[in-house]
Order: C-alpha cells, then sequence, then structure tokens
C-alpha cells in the first residue's frame, strides 16, 4: 500500500479520486489527513469539519477483494475491520448498519464506498478527543485514552495488515451478524415511514430485508 499522510486536505476523498484520474497516483494507495476542510459524507452530505480527526481513503483493484464480496456491502466489510482495529485499541465502538461508527449511541465515524472504474474508492472518517469540548462542535469523539493512541502511519499499518490477511465476506459478516442487535435501539426511513431495526431482517450478503424488499443504505 503506497500511504501518504497529510496535516489537511480539502477531502482525502476527492484528493485520491483526482490523483487516479490524472493519473498521479496509482492503487493500492491510501491518503491521509488529520483534517478535512471539505469532507464529503454518505448521500452526498458534508463532513463537518473537525479540530482533531484521522480521515482516510485508499483504493483497491476490485480484483484483489474477496470474492464472496458484494460491493454494495463493502461499507459493513472495511468498516467492521476498522472497528476490531479499534477494539484492539481499547475503544467500545461498534458498527452501526451500514456504514457508522458509534460510542454507545452516538456516531464517532463514518464509511463510504464507491466504484470508479476498476477500483473500489473506501473512505474512513474518525473524530478524534479534543481536550475542549467546543472544539468538536457538540459531536461525538473517540473514546480520549484511545485517540492518544491513534497515530496515523502506525495506525494505517495494522489496518492495511489486516486487510492483506484478505478475510472473506463469510468470515465478516458471521461476526457483524452476532452484533447486528446493537442496532436495535435505532429506527430508519423507508419508504416514507419511519422503520425499526427490530422490524428489519438481516441478510447473509449485508442487506437488510424490510417489507419484503432488500435494502442496502439507508437514512
Amino acid at each position: 500500500m503506497n500511504l501518504q499522510i497529510y496535516e489537511c486536505l480539502e477531502s482525502t476523498q476527492t484528493f485520491l479520486l483526482q490523483g487516479l484520474k490524472s493519473g498521479d497516483l496509482h492503487a493500492p494507495v491510501c491518503v491521509s489527513a488529520r483534517r478535512q476542510t471539505h469532507g464529503i459524507g454518505s448521500r452526498g452530505n458534508v463532513w463537518e469539519e473537525q479540530p482533531n480527526a484521522l480521515y482516510f481513503s485508499f483504493a483497491l483493484p476490485l480484483n484483489v477483494l474477496p470474492e464472496d464480496l458484494k460491493l454494495e456491502s463493502a461499507s459493513i466489510y472495511f468498516g467492521f475491520l476498522c472497528k476490531e482495529l479499534l477494539r484492539e485499541f481499547g475503544s467500545q465502538v461498534w458498527l452501526k448498519w451500514p456504514n457508522d461508527l458509534y460510542i454507545g449511541e452516538q456516531k464517532i465515524g463514518g464509511v463510504l464506498c464507491n466504484k470508479w472504474q476498476d477500483y473500489l474508492v473506501c473512505g474512513i472518517g474518525i473524530n478524534l478527543y479534543a481536550k475542549d469540548p467546543k472544539e468538536c462542535g457538540g459531536y461525538a469523539t473517540l473514546e480520549p485514552e484511545i485517540s492518544a493512541l491513534v497515530e496515523p502511519r502506525v495506525f494505517l499499518n495494522k489496518y492495511f495488515a489486516s486487510l492483506e490477511k484478505k478475510p472473506s465476506w463469510k468470515q465478516i459478516f458471521r461476526f457483524y451478524a452476532l452484533e447486528f442487535q446493537n442496532n436495535f435501539g435505532f429506527s430508519f426511513h423507508h419508504n416514507g415511514k419511519e422503520v425499526s431495526f427490530r422490524d428489519a431482517q438481516l441478510l447473509e450478503d449485508g442487506a437488510i430485508c424490510v417489507d419484503a424488499q432488500i435494502v442496502y443504505s439507508c437514512r
């Protein structure tokens, strides 16, 4: 993995895609920054700038991904591996379906995956602790003691080492399915109505079934 670390970028996702399109960057490659001025969230939302965070986006050729991974569930796959690494550091983080990192009932990060040509582009953002709560803008962060341990190069090397082991989707899903009940205290909107995750069935490819409809993302 070609790892490039910056202090501040407009958006790691935008920077990476522009580099791939121009030919200045070649997969496998990862771009990381402590700050983003115009970060991109899921469903086209803006990721609010945080004074202390870990943002990284990486590109992988599609042919190196697990054969049993459905691209629509890539955010679960890569998010779960990130969650597992943070757990090794001692965090209580969990992965809310399908692409949000939570501690308790508060969001502290997210995962965004897109396909571009023959590549999978994945961006992950994690809010790290700031001493002054006002600097966090009211947003939740990774635990203070864990945030202090998240040095970008060390963390990313560990993360990509876990990717190199290439766990299958089946392996990841087996453990994720056991944790899906963490979603039961939350709801989402589907076809104009609010639906509890208790009423959704998690399918083996990472989708959920709601009212006999298969769904891969929600709001």
